[in-house]
Formats: structure tokens, sequence, C-alpha cells
């Protein structure tokens, strides 16, 4: 979310009365302040209020007041769901925009302004489970090697800065706003076995950072053209300033190509091949936790069906009973 002046409103949206964009702009203040929501979520929750508000308006020929809401029903909510549907939205971004909803309605039963009962009445979608994509060790391995892309028309420091970043993904597990939010002080390099990062929801851990992830940003460092401040970005793109996601995801789609991976294999698929490598050798569950900067158990046991799969995977292609049942 782009910086504003601290008047600027925060909330827009045509389908909302001035009273609710009140509301909403305090309630964006509150996640962003209180829950340390990412910007790039509350600006989800944002675009997600405004598409109901607007569904709304344009029903009822009048903007919403917290009136009209007050008087929300369980109908008001499942003529929004079919309208979102009809206009292609699946299962699973419709079960995170209702979130958000259910978010702000929530803020207000708080605030005393009214109390929103509709969307208890309503039956959220299913969304399909989706088990995040694995790489190959191997797979892994190239994409995080600086030698992968030898041939590359790239300057050597940004080859070293792309492969340094990726190694950071793959050999720590950090999420890739985790690995460019490192300052240039925080560098693990040297006797620096470790890195603090600031994960989800504010929530701090360090992350062990092995020999060979260290050395890969210790040659980037060696060759990167820049002066970098302290506490400036250790990651910079080709003119020194703060490096974008978009141009990584962009060396990793290059790499995949040269490689012939799936597109599943993205720089999030790093992270999620460090928990899966982990766990298939012999990896504590809770440590694996700590590692990710899970809140919850929960999340991480992902992991062990994914694990699992794989065994089935290798079970089925590789036992004679296996391969027989399958010619039967």
């Amino acid at each position: 979310m782009r910086e504003r002046d601290q008047d600027e409103p925060k909330f827009r949206g045509r389908g909302a009365a001035p009273d609710v964009r009140a509301c909403a702009d305090r309630w964006l203040t509150r996640l962003g302040a209180e829950r340390r929501m990412a910007a790039l979520t509350l600006e989800a929750y944002a675009r997600d209020l405004r598409q109901f508000l607007d569904h709304l308006a344009e029903r009822d020929g009048a903007a919403v007041d917290l009136a009209r809401l007050g008087e929300l029903s369980a109908a008001d909510v499942r003529g929004f769901m079919a309208a979102r549907r009809a206009a292609g939205v699946g299962p699973r971004a419709l079960l995170r925009g209702l979130a958000g909803v259910r978010s702000f309605a929530r803020f207000l039963e708080r605030e005393g302004h009214a109390r929103i009962s509709a969307f208890a009445a309503v039956r959220t979608p299913k969304a399909p489970r989706r088990l995040p994509k694995a790489l190959a060790v191997a797979d892994a391995r190239d994409l995080t090697d600086a030698a992968t892309r030898a041939g590359e028309n790239r300057a050597p420091w940004i080859v070293a800065r792309d492969a340094a970043v990726l190694a950071l993904l793959y050999g720590a597990g950090l999420r890739i706003s985790e690995a460019l939010g490192l300052t240039r002080a925080q560098a693990p390099v040297g006797a620096r076995e470790t890195v603090a990062v600031r994960g989800k929801g504010g929530k701090a851990r360090e992350a062990p950072v092995i020999a060979p992830v260290r050395a890969a940003i210790e040659t980037y460092l060696d060759l990167c053209p820049w002066r970098l401040a302290p506490e400036g970005p250790l990651f910079v793109g080709a003119r020194g300033g703060a490096l974008s996601p978009r141009i990584i995801q962009l060396a990793v789609e290059r790499m995949r190509g040269a490689l012939g991976l799936p597109a599943s294999a993205t720089p999030h698929a790093l992270r999620h091949s460090f928990a899966t490598h982990l766990l298939g050798r012999g990896g504590d569950l809770r440590t694996i936790q700590e590692l990710l900067g899970h809140a919850s158990l929960s999340t991480t046991q992902i992991y062990t069906a994914i694990d699992t799969q794989r065994l089935m995977e290798a079970y089925a292609g590789a036992h004679p009973r296996a391969r027989a049942q399958s010619r039967g």
C-alpha cells in the first residue's frame, strides 16, 4: 500500500456512505497498527470490502450506510456470493474475500455501530485443499546455483545476487519478503550463523543459515558495485534501490524454462521444498514449525501430507506388487 498523508482517507469506494468510509478507515488503521498486517493484505481487505459495498449499493440504488449494514440479511450475503461466482471468482478467492468483510463486520460490532448476524447464517464455500508443490532436491539446488545462469547476458553481480536470495529461500526457509526485507547490517556472513527475520503478523524468529548460503551472500557482497548502507537493504536492484520481488520471480521464470521445470517451480516453492526435504530426512515437525515461523503447528502439518504423498508415489512407481496391480 503506497504511503499516504496522515489525514488522507485509506478507504475509497462509491458504494460506501461517509459514515461507513470513516469506520473502514479506522478498521484498516487498527489492522495495520495492532495486528501488523502487511500492506498487501490491507489492500486486499479494502478491495474485498469495497466490492461487497459496491454490490449492495448497486442493488439498493444508494450508498450503503451503517443503518443498512445493521439490517444486512443472509440473502444479501448469498446474493453477493452468487454475483462473484458469476464473475468467475473461484471458491478460494471468494472465501478469502468474505474473510475481509467478516472482519469489518466484527469491527463494527466491537465499536457498537451495528450487530451483523447475517454471516453466521451463510454457509461459506469449501475451498479445495491444495498441497504446496515441493521441488526435487536436484532441481532446488539447480535453481539456487549461480552456475545455472552462467550463460545469461547478465552482470555477474546480479547473477550472484539472485542466487543469494534464492539460497536464503531454500537454505533457510525464508519467505521472499523476509529475504528482501533484510538490511546490510543483518547479513548472515562470516561467523554469523543465524539471521533475525520478522514474518507474518510481526512474528520474530532466528533462522539458522548454513555455510553454503552464507558463502552465496558473501559472493554477492564481494561483487556488488553499490555501497550498501548498514540500515539500507541487503539486496539491491540494478540502480542501487530496494530489490523488487518481481525481479526474483522473473529470474526463476527464466531458469524454469531453461531447466524444463513446471510452472509450480516458483520462489515460494523453494520455501516449501526446504520444509519438505527436512521432513523427508527425519526433521522434527515442531522444529520445522519454528524454522518456518508458523504460529500454529496445524499449518506446518500440511508437509506431512506432502511427504506421505511422495512416499506413496514412490511406492507405486517402484514396488513390484504395486506395478503388478497397475497392470492388472
